[in-house]
């Protein structure tokens, strides 16, 4: 073929269809000099040679094009270059500080960041292991000399060789992504800074050292596709492609995720976070205080979420209004003093009963300022048409019966709110059952109970028994025509605390058409606490064994407590389907575990009420 016969060029484009098969999109962030945006050609080339398609990033720092930028990407590199300027990290500058780059430091920064809370897989090279340092809490050295300890014996870290001439050796930490990678303990490599992270922040670990103890690598404590290293890989030809194609394979995996989040409904059970809607958090924005909002919610590519009133269980000789900060409440929303006057008491006051609806009234009111993206869903149809319209859901739920104040009536009132299930008791035994923590008061669910279980059915709201005793458990099951659900509970074999569930419990519980939905409070994940996602995905696959793929979901507990490394709040949640991903898991399978059991049991539920 002739190199200039462009028609030719052409044609073999449309030779075969597609055109082209799916390159995961890899953003490199660009220098920037006089008035040039500017990039080494051996970046991009190594992205390509890795299977990636290169997309070359200015350095702009505006939040839209930010945004917007990252919306497309599937990875990351933020790359080499000039010193940052260290009023970033509140220091003054060292005599040793070289050039600064104005045009590039924030733009970046803020890159790193909104990439970061998005999952986006990155990898930093040389300033770019800085840039994450920084944006993420870690202190980078303004130079290494400097800052070395008196004695310490600094090597050559800018060299004179060639570019592709590795100058000094780097030890890596066992375990390590980076020793997957390069499977070894000691690698090669070149060299052309002063400057190096002094500490990594709370999101990252120190994964590689130079023989002078500077710092060569840092990766995420938090399983996360998220690595800087100080050398040059994309001078080191194969040696450093190696590092490439990892980014590339991880922002493969990340473009699954999304895409397969964009085709499948994505619903968290039980979060805690309108406890706190009557502080004072906001919603709409990026609230540090909660573990959901819609910013996270949308990072995470989450959909849906069941909000619940949790009603805290009184002890004896306790009043309900003691158990809540009734005064923050007050203070807070004065607009709530004429629906609920004990609210305005000297000591404020008010009953289970009220305040669900006080919380219902806050979820509303949220909604109700953001209705272009979020709505209150009812139903499954209501949630499938919340997704194709391009909004978050909101279901209702309570967390104790405590809320019905022993007034059948008060469960119509309840449904008719909206309300989507009921957890029959909490940490405590209460008028309708015992708790998994409490005293054994009724043996099981009471005669009222049994009332309350039937009404709900009668109603079509789902009986959900995490929380409940194993007596109470399976009382429930035999009185409900329907299925029963829990929530956010976890299995007893893999730690064995009162709350989570029995092998005979899950098989009794899918016998009878229920869910059980992994949890993420660290407690009933593991017994020291120290759970991961990683755990979570062990605790699913336990209850899939025991169950089957038609009986298990998530219900995350976030703002109760739940969140663990890996999954700490909703911008995370598409950390776990890349897990089942990696486990091979259909989409089928993962549409199920997102809430298609669930829905299926809901249908049910609602569609043999008979009120």
């Amino acid at each position: 073929m002739n190199h200039f016969d462009f028609r030719s060029h052409v044609d073999q484009v449309y030779a075969t269809f597609p055109e082209a098969h799916h390159r995961p999109l890899i953003g490199l962030t660009a220098n920037h000099s006089d008035l040039d945006a500017t990039l080494r050609d051996r970046y991009y080339k190594q992205i390509v040679a890795a299977g990636g398609t290169p997309v070359i990033i200015p350095p702009v720092a505006d939040k839209e094009v930010i945004v917007n930028t990252l919306e497309q990407l599937d990875g990351l590199i933020l790359t080499g270059g000039a010193d940052y300027n260290p009023l970033w990290m509140g220091e003054e500058p060292s005599t040793h500080l070289h050039g600064i780059n104005r045009e590039r430091d924030l733009a970046e920064l803020l890159t790193a960041r909104l990439a970061f809370n998005r999952q986006t897989p990155t990898l930093g090279i040389c300033r770019g292991i800085q840039t994450l340092a920084i944006a993420l809490g870690g202190k980078v050295a303004q130079d290494i000399q400097e800052a070395a300890s008196p004695g310490t014996v600094i090597i050559k870290h800018a060299q004179d060789a060639d570019r592709s001439e590795p100058t000094h050796s780097v030890r890596i930490a066992d375990g390590s992504i980076l020793s997957g990678i390069y499977e070894g303990e000691t690698i090669h490599v070149n060299s052309f800074h002063h400057q190096a992270v002094a500490q990594p922040g709370p999101h990252f670990r120190i994964t590689a050292t130079a023989p002078d103890g500077t710092v060569e690598a840092i990766e995420s404590t938090e399983h996360k596709a998220v690595m800087g290293v100080q050398w040059h890989p994309e001078w080191l030809e194969e040696e450093g492609r190696r590092l490439f194609k990892w980014l590339v394979d991880c922002a493969g995996n990340f473009h699954v995720a999304k895409e397969l989040h964009k085709r499948v409904l994505t619903l968290d059970t039980h979060c805690d976070t309108p406890m706190f809607f009557p502080q004072g958090v906001l919603f709409d924005r990026r609230d540090p205080r909660i573990l959901v909002d819609l910013h996270k919610m949308t990072e995470g590519r989450q959909d849906a979420v069941t909000m619940v009133a949790y009603l805290p269980q009184p002890k004896i000789g306790e009043t309900f209004s003691s158990k809540i900060d009734l005064k923050g409440i007050r203070d807070h929303n004065p607009e709530l003093l004429a629906r609920y006057p004990g609210l305005g008491e000297e000591t404020p006051r008010i009953n289970p009963t009220q305040y669900a609806d006080l919380i219902f009234d806050k979820i509303e009111s949220i909604v109700q300022k953001n209705s272009r993206y979020l709505s209150i869903a009812r139903t499954p149809a209501d949630l499938y048409n919340d997704k194709r319209n391009g909004r978050k859901s909101i279901m209702l739920g309570i967390e104790n019966g405590l809320a019905i104040e022993r007034e059948l009536a008060n469960l119509k009132h309840f449904a008719q709110r909206g309300v989507v299930y009921i957890t029959l008791c909490h940490n405590g035994d209460n008028d309708i059952c015992d708790s998994a923590r409490g005293c054994n008061t009724h043996d099981g669910v009471s005669s009222f109970g049994e009332k309350v279980i039937r009404e709900m059915n009668d109603l079509g709201i789902m009986v959900d028994l995490s929380h409940g005793g194993e007596k109470s458990f399976y009382d429930a099951l035999d009185i409900s025509r329907v299925p029963i659900v829990c929530s956010h509970s976890n299995c007893k074999a893999l730690c064995d605390v009162p709350r989570n569930l029995t092998d005979d419990q899950l098989r009794a519980l899918a016998a009878k058409g229920g869910v059980a939905h992994t949890t993420l409070y660290g407690g009933f994940l593991r017994k020291d606490g120290e759970a991961s996602v990683l755990d979570a995905v062990d605790h699913l696959e336990h209850a899939i064994r025991i169950m089957g793929i038609d009986h298990v979901g998530i219900g995350t507990d976030f703002d109760g407590d739940g969140g663990v490394r890996g999954m700490a709040d909703s911008s995370e949640l598409i950390n776990f389907t890349i897990r089942l991903l990696r486990r091979k898991y259909s989409e089928r399978d993962i549409e199920k575990i997102w809430g298609g059991n669930w829905l299926r049991v809901m249908a049910q539920v609602q569609n043999n009420r008979k009120a």
